[in-house]
């Protein structure tokens, strides 16, 4: 993860904090709920997080947010720390969970408690919401809300020990029913929930809700800056409420900064579980995916990623960015980073008459015109080769400056040939083109000074290998997913051909040896990596240049 030298207004607030004395250190966290895989919306708030904590020298914690029983696993929770380590976000500050401060939750709710600050209502769901008021309606004050000290303490253990149903009745913070805050009107803190946890196993059958458990944890922790998305800044004033009322001494703060919104992309867990669970995609990891891991398999890299995050901007103000702008980042990178390699995707075999049957040479292809380090390397040439089959036309048309009968074209490195003729089957589908070599020209433009205008790439027929290629188109057809007209929903704008496997692809030997994950420039056709779950399959990461059509 690369230095960050520009400033956004978390920063500013950062700065202005240590040169005020505010704070000595800054601490920031990462804290993802375990019950998913992390997705592109997750990066922005691990790349202000760990980003910031990079620049100014302070710590950064993964803090896995697992206070839900009903949701959380294992899986994701190793899945999270993977997707941090491949980003280079790696946890300075440590590795925690909110399940670990569950003892010293309960021991400031019995706190607040024998403050008077909080009361165990029997009011069921719907009674609460009922009791909540309106945003021009103040809400009602609890029946239970004034129960002695003693009468909530005596509750609240019976509900740590068992002996309520699932909802019987909750922890509810004592603050204002007539508050303009909704948040504020005597917030639920505690609930019962009879879950096995993934880490705590049957120790808890009541769990602290989120409002109530994170400013605990930040504080705990010694968290200065509480970084986190847009739709907490209503929270806000409980979360000071609960640290001010709970009395640390050392007080976290919270800001908000706008969520990451990015077009024909879906950022709910809950439904990309479902096209999983559904067997839509190919797992949470499947390239179309906006997933961390998905990105990862599509051949996105952690600096393409958080680069599309800092062009994007930080700010509170609402947004959707252009999923054009993440495939520029990873093209503008792969155009200097790739190693160039030939693959032909829809082969035709193209037999040079004039060229000996026996004779094998070589000619060097560049690993990367924009990368003078790169080299060359030297590949085979055969008298049988493979073409695109959309390099040929059975009849010449009009600016095609590729091969015709009685054109001529650059057969990229090597000679230039002219087509003589071709063959057909019943359908009228091409089956070989034959032509003859100027063998002159092998590596050199003829000596008659005639001017070939196209060049077109290839592979012997004799040293190459057949491979699987997977064409990847977007997800969702839909451009704007978040706000959907009304009785429409995500599923409504999946595209049914977003995925495309071409087989019989011919690749040239030196892919072979390829690793998984490897990234390459198939010339002339875009950026592909090496598959990470299926052999001699190859993935593209996206086209050479900007599709005009999207």
């Amino acid at each position: 993860m690369e230095e960050n030298n520009s400033t956004n207004f978390l920063q500013e607030i950062i700065e202005k904090d240590l040169a005020d004395g505010v704070i000595d250190r800054l601490h920031t966290r990462f804290p993802p709920e375990p019950n998913g895989y992390l997705h592109i919306g997750s990066a922005k708030a691990i790349y202000i997080n760990a980003m910031s904590a990079k620049k100014y020298g302070g710590l950064f914690n993964l803090r896995y947010d697992d206070t839900n029983p009903n949701k959380e696993d294992d899986e994701y929770v190793q899945s999270i720390l993977e997707d941090l380590k491949w980003l280079g976000a790696e946890p300075t500050g440590g590795i925690f969970y909110g399940s670990d401060y569950f003892d010293k939750c309960y021991e400031y709710a019995i706190k607040l408690i024998r403050q008077g600050d909080a009361y165990v209502c029997d009011l069921n769901a719907d009674e609460m919401r009922e009791y909540r008021g309106t945003l021009t309606e103040p809400g009602k004050e609890s029946p239970y809300r004034n129960r002695s000290v003693d009468e909530n303490l005596a509750l609240f253990e019976r509900m740590k020990n068992g002996e309520f149903p699932d909802g019987a009745c909750t922890l509810r913070a004592k603050i204002d029913m007539a508050s303009p805050n909704m948040n504020l009107r005597d917030p639920a803190i505690y609930r019962i929930s009879h879950t096995k946890h993934h880490r705590q196993g049957d120790k808890w059958c009541i769990y602290p809700l989120y409002d109530f458990a994170h400013p605990i944890q930040d504080a705990l922790e010694g968290i200065t800056h509480s970084m986190c998305s847009i739709e907490f800044e209503n929270h806000r004033p409980l979360y000071d409420w609960v640290v001010d009322h709970i009395g640390f001494e050392k007080k976290p703060h919270q800001y908000e900064f706008a969520r990451l919104n990015v077009t024909h992309t879906v950022m709910s867990k809950r439904y990309l579980r479902q096209l999983v669970e559904t067997g839509v995609v190919d797992g949470w990891d499947d390239p179309r995916m906006p997933t961390l891991c998905g990105l990862r398999r599509r051949g996105y890299t952690p600096s393409a990623i958080f680069e599309f995050v800092k062009t994007a901007g930080i700010s509170k103000a609402y947004s959707i960015v252009d999923i054009g702008l993440l495939e520029h980042c990873i093209r503008d990178e792969l155009n200097y980073s790739a190693p160039r390699r030939i693959a032909v995707l829809d082969p035709v075999k193209l037999v040079i008459e004039n060229y000996p049957a026996d004779k094998t040479e070589e000619f060097p292809q560049s690993n990367n015109p924009n990368d003078e380090t790169a080299g060359t390397r030297m590949v085979p040439f055969t008298r049988e080769i493979y073409v695109e089959r959309d390099d040929f036309r059975t009849e010449k048309v009009p600016k095609f400056h590729r091969l015709y009968p009685g054109g001529e074209v650059r057969l990229m490195g090597s000679y230039v040939i002219k087509c003589t003729g071709f063959e057909s089957d019943e359908t009228g589908k091409v089956t070989l083109i034959r032509a003859e070599a100027d063998l002159e020209t092998g590596g050199k433009n003829p000596s008659d000074g005639r001017k070939i205008k196209g060049t077109i790439h290839w592979v012997s027929a004799d040293h190459c290998f057949d491979a699987t290629i997977m064409k990847f188109g977007r997800l969702f057809k839909e451009e704007n997913l978040v706000a959907l007209p009304e009785g429409k929903n995500y599923s409504d704008y999946l595209d049914a051909d977003s995925k495309e496997s071409v087989t019989g692809c011919k690749l040239e030997l030196s892919l072979k040896d390829a690793n998984p994950g490897d990234r390459f420039q198939f010339v002339r056709n875009g950026y592909f990596c090496k598959d990470t779950k299926y052999e001699n399959t190859f993935n593209s990461i996206v086209e050479l240049r900007e599709s005009k059509s999207k």
